[in-house]
């Protein structure tokens, strides 16, 4: 359900203050991943990197919908059959999607994995679906049926059929892991940028704080601002390449759950917050409630800010967020 827009990053690669950054970009979770870490020498800072790789693949290997041996692929093999028995941290993942869902009033759902695939967005569809399919396409979606027992610490799904996929909050899960491992083996500084989830921590070697420039995507060479990340996170979702139009209006690929209809009016979203997995999740709970919906939800959430740019190009913020104030940095 996640689409990255455009974050550019202004990297400093120092060799002042006894310190050096050291950037890697390679493939993992099937989309970009690019680890950055401030170090005393070149091969401590790979053997950090060497780290985050591997945390990825041990993460990868218990909320993957797409892995049958994962936990969460087991829970969904026996939905409507038995409660299944998960690990601590990917039962709590799943709690805190649950409070997301309540937040959003549904808007952001991990049980969206069990919608119908009815809208394609490959240039194929030549007609829109029936009301009546799009209303079936979603009947086995929602997170009320999702049950947890803490004291056994299983997660069971009501209906079979119902399947949970982590598509749209996994990748901002596993960066702040990822962060949370590298502080604690004393990385002073460092970003982990897993497909536009990015999230950062301490300064660059200049002492400056590490900084992002969001695009329009209306406009891809044009950044419109750019903000300094201090200990924070960013993440965008967006609907600018994979839409379908019909009667003159545009759908995005990303689905409202609730009605199975694609969400509608806005083509970015960039959420920041103090952690990627809630950046990551409120984009696109946000995203398919809309400017104005979204605005007044994050206008009331301490901490979080938001960019919106509607399907004119027009640009919005949150009340936090001043963007004269960042527009020629």
């Amino acid at each position: 359900m996640k689409l990255v827009v455009f974050i550019s990053f202004l990297l400093t690669v120092s060799l002042t203050s006894a310190q050096v950054t050291q950037k890697r970009t390679l493939s993992m979770l099937g989309s970009p991943f690019e680890m950055t870490v401030v170090a005393k020498n070149i091969p401590e800072a790979d053997s950090y990197i060497d780290m985050s790789v591997a945390e990825v693949s041990r993460l990868e290997n218990l909320i993957s919908d797409w892995i049958p041996t994962t936990p969460i692929s087991q829970v969904n093999k026996f939905a409507g059959l038995k409660p299944v028995k998960v690990p601590q941290e990917v039962f709590d993942l799943v709690e805190r999607t649950i409070k997301i869902s309540e937040l959003t009033s549904g808007a952001f759902d991990i049980s969206y994995a069990s919608m119908d695939k009815i809208w394609k967005f490959d240039g194929s569809m030549t007609k829109m679906p029936t009301p009546e399919e799009i209303k079936k396409s979603v009947a086995k979606v929602g997170y009320k049926n999702i049950v947890l027992d803490s004291g056994n610490s299983t997660v069971f799904l009501k209906y079979e059929g119902m399947k949970l996929g982590l598509g749209g909050i996994g990748q901002g899960f596993i960066a702040d892991k990822i962060k949370s491992l590298l502080t604690s083996k004393g990385v002073v500084a460092g970003i982990v940028n897993i497909s536009g989830d990015i999230n950062c921590w301490g300064k660059q070697t200049n002492g400056e704080k590490w900084k992002v420039g969001i695009k329009n995507p209306l406009n891809k060479d044009k950044i419109f601002a750019t903000f300094p990340l201090d200990n924070s996170a960013v993440e965008t979702s967006g609907s600018y390449e994979k839409y379908v139009t019909f009667n003159g209006k545009r759908y995005s690929h990303i689905i409202d759950t609730r009605t199975g209809y694609p969400a509608t009016g806005v083509i970015s979203v960039s959420v920041f917050a103090k952690t990627t997995e809630l950046a990551d999740a409120l984009a696109t709970g946000i995203f398919v409630m809309g400017v104005d919906v979204g605005l007044d939800l994050v206008n009331q959430l301490p901490g979080i800010g938001c960019i919106f740019v509607d399907e004119h190009g027009k640009i919005f913020s949150s009340k936090n967020i001043d963007l004269k104030k960042y527009k020629d940095e």
